[in-house]
């Protein structure tokens, strides 16, 4: 199939309406680019995670819609320049897209991640490393947590014994809750490394169904679901969340891990580490297990 790409110029105020416009005319995607990338006008939008970016937009975008045939753009572009709120906006091109290979384009971006020499997250068009002694095979999805981000690697080492603190031993995992389980990454990692019973719980459906897909590509066996599904105490708690909603199911997760257990959190930032321990200082000695780029792994014991 021959896609046809339209590109409009649209101040910071007239985005939103623009994208919406171009959905309600049939527009396969929309995307939204700084129209001054590359120059000295380009604006810089990151915010870290969990708080606003410092500036809803960019002053000039550059909106790029697909549609699935020609005249579906051209009409898109007539009918958008007859609207008031086109004012300041312009329509630069319209052109067929290449035909390309989307699949293997897409599965070029990801390749095997690294956990530890011997533990590696490899998507199932990759053939495993040579030195790969154990592997979970992760294709990525809607849910979070394919072991690219520096949180996911953090838990991932801490399950393998990989953590320095550890001193490369694997850790008694004995029965385990992944608490926000997203794709089910740490869950089937635990798995990997001789956890017992093993529930990985989600409040997105979507999530819990990736969980479970992923644990049967992966040949383990755990349960999961909604949250409700977590019952009594647990030998590990594992947490790849972020930080506010740890800070408020501190009494439930602590709550949750039995004496001798261990609590594993991530998804925080190193400057909200003291907020942590001191909202999880009335259950327990929270500390910080492991840094990398910005982020911190916490544990604790029971």
């Amino acid at each position: 199939m021959s896609l046809t790409e339209l590109v409009l110029l649209a101040p910071a105020d007239k985005v939103e309406l623009i994208s919406d416009a171009l959905q309600a005319l049939e527009a396969l995607s929309v995307s939204v680019e700084d129209a001054d990338a590359h120059t000295q006008a380009e604006q810089a939008l990151f915010g870290e995670p969990g708080m606003p970016p410092p500036q809803p937009g960019w002053q000039r975008s550059r909106v790029v819609a697909l549609f699935e045939q020609a005249a579906q753009a051209s009409e898109a572009a007539q009918l958008l320049a007859l609207q008031d709120f086109f004012e300041g906006c312009a329509c630069v091109s319209q052109a067929p897209v290449p035909e390309q290979d989307w699949v293997r384009l897409t599965q070029s971006q990801f390749s095997p991640v690294a956990i530890t020499e011997h533990f590696w997250i490899v998507p199932t068009w990759h053939e495993p490393p040579a030195q790969a002694q154990q592997i979970i095979r992760l294709d990525p999805g809607l849910a979070f947590g394919t072991g690219t981000h520096p949180t996911t690697r953090m838990c991932l080492s801490w399950i393998a014994g990989g953590l320095p603190e550890q001193g490369a031993q694997v850790p008694k995992l004995g029965r385990v809750l992944d608490y926000g389980c997203g794709s089910g990454i740490l869950a089937i990692g635990a798995a990997k490394f001789g956890a017992g019973a093993i529930d990985a719980v989600d409040i997105d459906e979507a999530a819990v169904q990736a969980t479970r897909d992923n644990a049967l590509a992966n040949a383990v066996t755990l349960s999961a679901g909604l949250p409700s599904l977590a019952q009594g105490r647990y030998d590990t708690v594992l947490a790849n969340i972020l930080a506010t909603p740890l800070k408020v199911l501190a009494p439930l997760l602590c709550a949750h891990v039995a004496p001798g257990g261990r609590l594993v959190l991530a998804g925080i930032l190193e400057r909200q580490a003291e907020e942590l321990q001191a909202a999880y200082a009335p259950y327990c000695d929270l500390r910080v297990a492991q840094c990398e780029d910005g982020w911190v792994l916490m544990s604790a014991e029971f």
